[in-house]
């Protein structure tokens, strides 16, 4: 019997030409998987695609409720942004893919696991290193770093020499990739930074703000322990309100982002992101944080999940550090509970109100007005002390300068 590949399969024109290259540099059997974390259409006639291109299996494995549950979710908890900006969409997803590729090559007995990230992205780092921590045993096939293709026109001439004649075309496409959480954009316009993006050509789940409804939209979101657990009132789980604010927030030009960022091999790329739905979840979530924690665990919960962000974006998912990491998050979400409301409006969210149980805010001290917990001449000897340091430096400043001027 042959050795058998796992092949991570999109359906694509690299995959599909990996199959056959696959076969006949490697002799393996091929069995495809496709990883559903919420492509949506993308997924249509993949199985009919893989078998005419010589796989002698295809898995189609819908992991979006554990990739919003277990990959996301933390995400959202830490308040994991990315260089001020990028909410981590496709770093988030390819874990869990890495994950189960490695379960369907228990399943089968496979003896590799190939993909097809270019050698210049971040992807090859992510699923390489998630397969490393669950299957140090599997060999790892990386055909972008092997072979000589160099274009899409040399791919499908490949494709077309093995007998595979589907409907690829030689467009000028952005290169994307979508899950339920987001859609990325580059190439094109977007390589050159001092070009504007085509957002009338580009964007899938959005409008630009100037195309929005000139009206706003007035929502609400429940959380119980930094878990959004209803939308408008509306018990749902968080998977299904992921889906729905996206459709209200693509519809209102909320979360596009245009970014240069530094990726994990060292270059920098240029990209833009929709994220609508994980926009206006992550504004809420730290709405209500706003209110519930403390300054000191909200300062450091800041430290935390910027470096939960890169350690999510460098593909180091499945080690000590992340789950030290979380386990910090969830005890700091013990008490984040409570309603958010905002207003969507031209790719503006605009708080309308927060409100919790557990609320640290009160009324009676922040008021101008005088109340009973808070006593105004007290803060006459916390200055004091706290600016002592200040002021001995400052006196010992001007003990050195009379004494240079003698």
């Amino acid at each position: 019997m042959k050795e058998k590949v796992i092949l991570a399969y999109s359906g694509g024109l690299d995959t599909t030409m990996i199959i056959p290259w696959l076969k006949e540099n490697y002799d393996y059997d091929v069995v495809c998987v496709c990883i559903d974390v919420g492509q949506g259409n993308e997924l249509d006639g993949l199985e009919e695609r893989a078998k005419l291109s010589g796989a002698t299996k295809l898995y189609i494995e819908n992991v979006v409720e554990e990739f919003v549950d277990d990959y996301v979710m933390p995400c959202v908890k830490a308040g994991a942004v990315y260089e001020n900006k990028y909410l981590l969409g496709t770093s988030m997803a390819r874990p869990v893919i890495a994950k189960r590729l490695v379960e369907i090559a228990r399943i089968e007995g496979a003896t590799a696991i190939c993909h097809g990230a270019t050698g210049k992205g971040n992807d090859q780092v992510r699923f390489e290193l998630g397969i490393k921590a669950l299957a140090p045993d599997l060999r790892i096939i990386a055909p972008w770093r092997i072979w000589d293709v160099s274009s899409r026109e040399e791919e499908i001439e490949y494709c077309k020499n093995h007998g595979i004649d589907l409907p690829f075309s030689v467009d000028n496409s952005y290169s994307r990739d979508r899950n339920l959480w987001h859609i990325s954009h580059e190439g094109l316009e977007l390589e050159d930074p001092a070009c504007a993006p085509n957002y009338d050509h580009l964007l899938v789940l959005s409008v630009s703000p100037e195309k929005a409804p000139d009206v706003g939209e007035t929502l609400s979101l429940t959380f119980e322990k930094g878990i959004p657990t209803a939308l408008n009132g509306k018990s749902m789980k968080p998977s299904d309100i992921i889906a729905e604010l996206n459709k209200i927030g693509g519809k209102h030009g909320i979360g596009i982002i245009d970014i240069v960022e530094n990726r994990v091999v060292g270059m920098k790329s240029r990209g833009v992101y929709e994220t609508p739905g994980g926009t206006i979840l992550m504004e809420a979530h730290t709405a209500l944080e706003e209110l519930i924690l403390d300054r000191a665990t909200l300062t450091c919960k800041k430290e935390i999940g910027n470096k939960f962000a890169d350690v999510v974006y460098e593909g180091k998912w499945f080690t000590p550090l992340r789950e030290a990491l979380e386990a910090f998050v969830d005890v700091t979400q013990e008490y984040v509970t409570g309603d958010v409301k905002l207003k969507l409006y031209k790719g503006n969210i605009i708080k309308q109100g927060t409100t919790s149980p557990y609320s640290l805010y009160n009324e009676s001290i922040a008021s101008f007005t005088t109340g009973d917990l808070y006593n105004h001449h007290d803060a006459e000897g916390f200055i004091n002390l706290f600016g002592l340091s200040l002021k001995v430096r400052a006196m010992k400043m001007a003990s050195v300068e009379n004494n240079n001027d003698k």
